[in-house]
């Protein structure tokens, strides 16, 4: 009864500690496999006299030096769009003003629209509640950056001491399960890198997709906003595609209001071009899984995990399913139709062969209709004799041989000089060998 009751004790502890460090277990996983991404170049630097922590520290140099002057470009961007919206918008309420006067006969004037709008109850509810949230939003972002600051560290400590980890790790091991450990983690390493290297190249084509769209309908900032679009959609899961389009969108608005709608429904086609056709085959060739086991494992990590298990779904199924495959024995398959599937006729369909024989018309000479009929019907039939297999036959009925004589009878004289009838050498003097 004790022993039930302290295994209860220590479920429903574990399960309480579990829910309190749900956010921490996440952190960690995102930043091993981002650790696992910068391994290939953290070892390249090292092999070459470059000390590991600051081979680390150079790669995520790099890597935070790209995302700030992103963060930068966009922004400055951002600022003079708002700013031009803000200038134009007398303009763009003079447009639906005159289109509501027009659409449903109504005499509207700016000023008392303006005036209806800043006096109005719900504006004053909503700028007290953007004043009391402003508190709240302070203490989310420091939250965020507080995650993102405890992810870098952990991404660090596993890049840069990733030997060390391993020989921590194997030295609790015997012999042949360090082996294993150490397959395990190249092959994690592998495909996490073709994952990534999956995604980069899926938003090298939806960027330049996209910039060819914005530079067609002449929408300022056109590379940046590719930049934008390629980048968002591809590394923001889940919510990165809504993201990658408002912002294009919301720009094109300030050119034209159809060319919002234009951006919408472009970014719609190609989403679904993307989900459907582009993602599946770049990731069964990068990362070597079957595109339907792909779009199953990321709605399966979305469910579990959200954002982040759709992130890491991909690259922890691939590792999965490499390391499984190590181990598994595979047999030669049978030769059957139903596990191979049907096999073409070497001699095609019939229809085919009629149509041909249609198309070549029935008196073409040389080639009989009836014979491709039967070739036709019977591709595999190698006994039966073709027209053109055929020796040609002699005026009297018999068939002549390619030389143009007629074949020997068993009753016939032999030829006229005493040469031999089985067609041996006939020599000078001498009459047919003994023994013949």
């Amino acid at each position: 009864m004790v022993s039930a009751l302290l295994l209860i004790a220590c479920f429903q502890l574990g399960t309480w500690a579990f829910h309190r460090l749900t956010g921490l277990l996440i952190n960690v996983l995102i930043a091993f496999f981002l650790a696992l991404a910068i391994e290939p170049a953290v070892s390249w630097m090292s092999a070459r006299g470059m000390r590991r922590g600051a081979a680390t520290g150079l790669v995520f140099l790099g890597v935070l030096i790209f995302a700030a002057g992103f963060v930068t470009l966009l922004g400055s961007m951002l600022a003079g769009q708002i700013q031009n919206m803000v200038e134009d918008f007398p303009k763009y309420l003079d447009s639906v003003i005159k289109w509501v006067n027009g659409t449903f006969h109504t005499e509207l004037s700016r000023l008392e629209v303006q005036d209806s709008v800043l006096h109005s109850d719900w504006l004053q509810r909503y700028v007290r509640n953007s004043a009391s949230g402003v508190l709240d939003v302070s203490a989310q972002v420091l939250g965020g950056l507080f995650q993102l600051l405890t992810l870098l560290l952990f991404a660090f400590y596993f890049a840069a001491d990733g030997p060390r980890l391993r020989r921590a790790l194997c030295s609790v091991l015997p012999p042949a399960k360090q082996a294993e450990v150490l397959r395990a983690w190249e092959i994690a390493v592998d495909k996490t890198g073709g994952y990534l290297y999956s995604r980069g190249l899926m938003a090298l084509i939806s960027g330049i997709a996209h910039y060819i769209l914005f530079q067609a309908l002449g929408i300022p900032y056109a590379p940046a906003l590719g930049v934008w679009v390629g980048l968002v959609s591809q590394f923001i899961p889940t919510i990165g595609t809504y993201l990658a389009g408002a912002l294009p969108m919301l720009i094109a608005f300030t050119v034209d209001p159809w060319y919002a709608v234009w951006v919408l429904v472009f970014v719609v086609i190609y989403q679904q071009f993307e989900n459907y056709l582009l993602q599946p085959k770049l990731t069964a060739r990068t990362v070597d899984i079957h595109p339907a086991v792909a779009f199953g494992s990321v709605i399966a990590g979305t469910a579990l995990l959200g954002a982040v298990g759709a992130l890491v779904s991909i690259p922890a199924v691939a590792t999965l399913q490499a390391f499984l495959a190590a181990y598994v024995k595979r047999y030669d398959v049978t030769d059957d139709p139903r596990v191979m599937g049907p096999r073409p006729r070497p001699g095609g369909s019939p229809t085919l062969a009629r149509v041909r024989r249609a198309l070549r018309g029935p008196n073409e000479p040389g080639t009989p209709p009836s014979a491709d009929a039967d070739r036709a019907e019977t591709p595999g039939d190698t006994s039966s004799e073709t027209p053109s297999d055929a020796a040609p036959e002699a005026p009297g009925g018999t068939p002549e041989t390619p030389g143009g004589a007629s074949p020997a009878t068993p009753g016939d004289a032999p030829p006229e000089g005493g040469g031999p009838r089985d067609g041996g050498e006939e020599r000078d003097g001498e009459g047919p060998r003994p023994g013949h």
